[in-house]
């Protein structure tokens, strides 16, 4: 039996949602597994039954609005370095400890360069090699010189790994493109292993279930609104939404997941037409059962949204890199409608999510990536790359 520690970046849980699926098919196979991690997906690790160290958080800051704080991000820069070592401290520790056979990082540098001071193999999982600057930001000429160095650094030290996994589609379809090609010190390491979201595998009678449940009805579009990420960045997008929804009643019906981990699970009844979950249990149900969804631009919300072949509006958190460069590869792609946080109205929403439900052009070329992501099992393809450790 081999130990396998596995160590996701903690915000929001996107990241612990795709090494939880992977830590499941370790543990069945017989092999022992820890994790790592902070903040939220600490909490949602260990309520899923695994256990999972706390180490220092390494988080971004945030506005009131929901917007990633440029300016709070570099005030906080020498209280993140602190923490960057004291997370060292804590990781050195951990697996000297656990002393696994195997470390597995999703996005996450320190336990990488511990394995490496400590001989242990590593494989990395990300689809961020480098930290994309802002639009505003990158408008600066020395502003993009920094984020070209900094790519290459950042890609220098996730070459620390044996393996670099990227869980999205192969090119031209890689939605995280932006954010790793042209990093030269990584460039001929990377392995597309396709998307780490679950396969649509529900039986029809739970289908029925969660309709019924949330007496939805067929003769009525239904949107699902599933808000992830960050918890600071989630209930402002929520408020302005849940507003554009309400004035569409009664021509639609829409539920509202929050994503808070350890959230009440049961839905309250919100309008006539709408329902609201802090936690939501049957997500995979909604997925499936919906027409249109409503998403933040997070890597991991859109890959499923593509697994369940559902065109989506997708609202990328304001100033956030990664999220921004991923919302324009939607609308490269035709596979949703992108909309700017600071540019959200009542009308604009509205108009938004009635094309979804009306236009057969995202459906069809939503569903035609979906063939091909289903064609890329991304949790099955990591294993295969991390069996020879075992």
């Amino acid at each position: 039996m081999s130990r396998i520690y596995i160590s996701p970046y903690g915000v929001g849980l996107g990241h612990a949602s795709r090494m939880l699926m992977l830590g499941e098919q370790v543990r069945e196979l017989g092999h022992e597994v820890s994790f790592s991690s902070f903040g939220e997906a600490t909490d949602f690790l260990r309520h899923n039954g695994f256990q999972c160290e706390r180490v220092p958080p390494l988080e971004l800051s945030w506005t009131s609005e929901g917007a990633f704080s440029i300016k709070k991000s570099i005030a906080s820069i020498p209280y993140q370095f602190s923490n960057f070592t004291k997370q060292l401290n804590a990781e050195i520790r951990n697996i000297a400890v656990y002393r696994p056979d195997l470390v597995i990082s999703d996005t996450r540098l320190s336990p990488l360069i511990i394995s490496k001071v400590l001989k242990v193999p590593s494989v990395v999982i990300l689809n961020q090699i480098r930290l994309l600057l802002s639009p505003s930001l990158r408008k600066i000429r020395i502003a993009r010189l920094y984020e070209e160095i900094n790519g290459q650094l950042l890609g220098a030290l996730w070459s620390f790994a044996e393996k670099i996994l990227i869980p999205d589609l192969p090119p031209p379809m890689t939605i995280s493109e932006k954010n790793i090609w042209n990093v030269s010190t990584t460039s001929s390491r990377v392995k597309y292993v396709g998307f780490t979201a679950p396969n649509p595998s529900i039986v029809p009678r739970r289908l029925e279930e969660a309709s019924q449940m949330l007496h939805l009805s067929s003769e009525k579009p239904f949107i699902f609104l599933h808000i992830s990420g960050p918890e600071p960045t989630r209930r402002p997008l929520i408020n302005i939404v849940v507003s554009a929804l309400k004035e569409l009643e009664p021509e639609i019906q829409y539920v509202i997941s929050e994503g808070k981990p350890g959230g009440n699970p049961c839905p309250q009844k919100i309008s006539n037409s709408g329902w609201y979950f802090e936690w939501c249990p049957i997500r995979d149900e909604l997925f499936s059962l919906c027409h249109a969804l409503v998403i933040r631009a997070g890597h991991a919300s859109i890959s499923q949204s593509i697994q369940f072949g559902k065109p989506f509006l997708c609202i990328p958190i304001e100033n956030h890199g990664e999220q921004l460069a991923n919302s324009d590869k939607v609308s490269e792609l035709k596979i949703g409608i992108s909309l700017r946080q600071d540019k959200l109205t009542l009308d604009t929403l509205k108009q938004a999510i009635m094309t979804l439900i009306v236009s057969e052009q995202y459906r069809k070329n939503v569903s035609h990536l979906m063939k091909i992501a289903h064609g890329l099992n991304g949790v099955q393809n990591i294993m295969k790359e991390v069996k020879p450790y075992l």
